[in-house]
């Protein structure tokens, strides 16, 4: 049924279906998701919002598959999307498939000085556009939804496009159009690593604290809840608490009964059946071995390297205030980790230039840096000569 303008409200598959075949010829399309997981382990998409030069839908996906989007958006136009990561897992898992074109507005402007601007910050700089204030928590399940609730969700993607247009130009003009659209893309490959169960102790608090059969115990536990809370589409917190994983860890029960006097189970004994599981998990981290252990990134670079990085990020500073870019969106200090190791971003596309090469001459000591007369810090050819020898010239 139609819905006020300017946009339709789709809640039957023919109607869906003949979109997304329109979908398919069109050259862009502007896309978010609204959802929720707060009670559940996989984000539960409520609501998609599309636009593109013939118009704006908002479609139900509580009563239409959204399977034929997959399609359209794993082979046909562009996606215009603002801080896309979420949507992507939500396309994944609702419709089978992620865009292969994308243009992610919020990592666009970052070549503009945009740092991780908001969209709302976006449309009001750069189109004079304010959005309509909407209930950052409002319950997107509900149905009807409200006037007020459509209109903030076609908001969110109404001028997605003439946004994009405005961001390309300046690009365009600047020379950082291919920058941006790397970037874009680096982004949708990364995204899609997965979730490795044996690396959710990572996130405990604790982790870093835990010393030898310890860090087994706490993966194995963590590993066993993440694939509980998964299979039964629930909170990992919901299954088994935080501090339930690291007094256990710490303090690994023999038996059931001893899991009675965990901390953070006291009175919540668990069912048979999964006391009987955390006893196992346990008895299986006990048993690994060192190369079995799924160990967090440390920064292990060399102790003699630490004042280079130091010495980078200051002149990083300079660099991005330079080119009007936050110095976090040339490289991050793992960046210039990775750099110093032989890998990482620094070693491959635009940044390779910017960055790594310059850099490369700085830590070779071919490079130096120094303050100019304007209190800018620049790098530049070093003279190998000693102050010293420079004042007696």
């Amino acid at each position: 049924m139609a819905g006020p303008s300017p946009w339709t409200w789709i809640d039957q598959q023919p109607d869906f279906d003949r979109l997304c075949a329109e979908l398919a010829t069109v050259d862009a399309i502007a896309l978010d998701t609204e959802f929720h997981r707060e009670r559940t382990y996989f984000p539960h998409v409520a609501l998609v919002q599309l636009a593109w030069a013939g118009g704006l839908a908002l479609v139900d996906p509580l009563k239409v598959s959204l399977e034929p989007l997959g399609a359209v958006i794993a082979t046909g136009p562009a996606v215009v999307a603002h801080a896309a990561e979420q949507d992507f897992e939500v396309l994944d898992r609702a419709c089978g498939a992620v865009p292969t074109r994308l243009f992610d507005t919020q990592i666009a402007a970052a070549f503009l000085g945009f740092s991780s601007a908001s969209l709302a910050t976006l449309l009001d700089s750069l189109l004079g556009v304010r959005l309509p204030k909407g209930d950052r928590l409002t319950n997107w399940n509900r149905r009807p939804l409200t006037d007020d609730q459509l209109a903030y969700a076609a908001s969110d993607v109404e001028h997605l496009i003439e946004l994009r247009d405005v961001i390309v130009a300046r690009l365009d003009a600047s020379g950082r159009r291919q920058w941006a659209d790397e970037e874009c893309d680096r982004f949708r490959l990364r995204w899609q690593r997965q979730s490795v169960p044996e690396e959710a102790w990572w996130r405990l608090k604790e982790t870093r604290r835990l010393r030898g059969s310890s860090r087994g115990v706490a993966q194995e536990v963590a590993s066993w809840r993440e694939h509980q809370a998964m299979a039964q589409d629930l909170p990992a917190r919901f299954v088994l608490p935080d501090m339930a994983i690291a007094a256990i860890a710490q303090r690994p029960p023999k038996s059931l009964g001893d899991l009675n006097h965990v901390r953070a189970l006291e009175g919540r004994q668990p069912k048979p059946a999964m006391a009987k599981a955390i006893i196992e998990a346990v008895e299986r981290g006990l048993a690994l071995g060192e190369s079995d252990l799924h160990l967090p990134p440390v920064d292990d670079l060399e102790r003699a390297m630490r004042p280079a990085v130091a010495l980078v990020a200051a002149w990083l500073g300079q660099l991005g205030k330079d080119l009007e870019i936050d110095a976090t969106t040339l490289a991050t200090k793992a960046d210039v980790q990775d750099l110093l190791s032989g890998s990482g971003r620094l070693t491959q596309g635009w940044r390779a230039q910017l960055v790594g090469e310059p850099v490369k001459e700085l830590i070779a000591g071919r490079a130096a840096l120094a303050f100019d007369g304007d209190g800018r810090l620049v790098l530049e050819t070093r003279s190998g000569l000693p102050l010293a020898e420079h004042d007696g010239r």
